[in-house]
């Protein structure tokens, strides 16, 4: 009998500039704004809110 163990792939974490930059790029071609104008609008929202944590 064979021990044939299925190697699980690792899973790499995304940064929080991957996702930004995701989101930013999947709202511009959607809204037809540039993704960099969208990119910063994130970030200045997030420092706005940075003090607030959300309830898990």
């Amino acid at each position: 009998m064979s021990n044939n163990k299925k190697n699980q792939a690792r899973y790499a974490k995304p940064s929080r500039a991957d996702i930004v930059r995701s989101v930013a790029t999947s709202t511009a071609v959607e809204t037809g704004q540039s993704s960099a104008k969208i990119e910063a609008s994130l970030e200045a929202t997030r420092k706005k809110f940075a003090h607030l944590r959300l309830a898990v």
